[in-house]
């Protein structure tokens, strides 16, 4: 018999597949989308280092919302629930197209250079679901201060991607000197004599200052590809 653990991941990813996507899932269970990713693949709890596993308290009032039966969440799904189309039985893992992306913080932003390759999954504060069309660098900040209302604002979440090359008008994660990386608007505005782009970082507030990147080091880390409101 395989643990129950195992068994509730399965039940998870079928409701998934009943509600059509996991946004759905989340608002018939009143459950947060990155908490139901944490069921799905068993990420660490960054205080214990150990997996989050799906309490039985948790396993009753989703069968209770979802519509099922008492014990449902522990029964092993029938063969025919978990096959594929074609008949060949898989695990369930994450939704298709689909990948979780570390939430961290802006001073491992600000090294994210130099970490990316040897990060940790316990080193994360969270992992985000997202699209697998992101490369494997991605990250997710939280916006934090008023420098980019009000397009953005504090708590919003931004995912970054290192691998896309800002254009005119792209939102960037980069790093001026300083241990933390800073959240920024990017704007170009020519090519030095050595070829190389001079461009501005520009908060949206304009109570904040302009960065240039001819007159202080700049690096850039990332491009904005996801904006989600945290709504209050």
């Amino acid at each position: 018999m395989q643990p129950i653990d195992v068994t509730r991941r399965e039940k998870l990813g079928l409701l998934i597949k009943e509600a059509g996507s996991q946004a759905a899932l989340s608002e018939t269970i009143g459950k947060a989308p990155a908490q139901i990713s944490q069921w799905l693949n068993a990420s660490l709890n960054s205080k214990t280092g150990k997996p989050r596993v799906m309490s039985n308290a948790i396993a009753r009032e989703i069968e209770a919302k979802a519509g099922k039966p008492e014990g449902w969440m522990d029964a092993p799904a029938e063969s025919s629930e978990l096959s594929t189309p074609g008949g060949s039985n898989v695990e369930f893992r994450l939704p298709k197209g689909s990948r979780l992306i570390p939430h961290i913080s802006y001073v491992q932003a600000g090294v994210w250079t130099e970490i990316s390759n040897s990060f940790q999954h316990s080193d994360a504060h969270d992992w985000l679901l997202s699209s697998d069309a992101h490369s494997g660098e991605t990250f997710v900040l939280t916006v934090r201060g008023n420098s980019m209302e009000p397009d953005f604002r504090e708590g919003d979440l931004i995912i970054i991607d290192p691998s896309v090359q800002p254009r005119p008008g792209s939102f960037v994660v980069a790093k001026n000197g300083r241990e933390e990386a800073t959240f920024k608007k990017y704007r170009h505005r020519a090519v030095d004599v050595l070829g190389n782009d001079i461009f501005e970082l520009v908060p949206l507030n304009d109570d904040y200052p302009t960065m240039r990147s001819d007159e202080q080091s700049i690096e850039i880390i990332g491009t904005m590809v996801e904006h989600r409101r945290a709504y209050r």
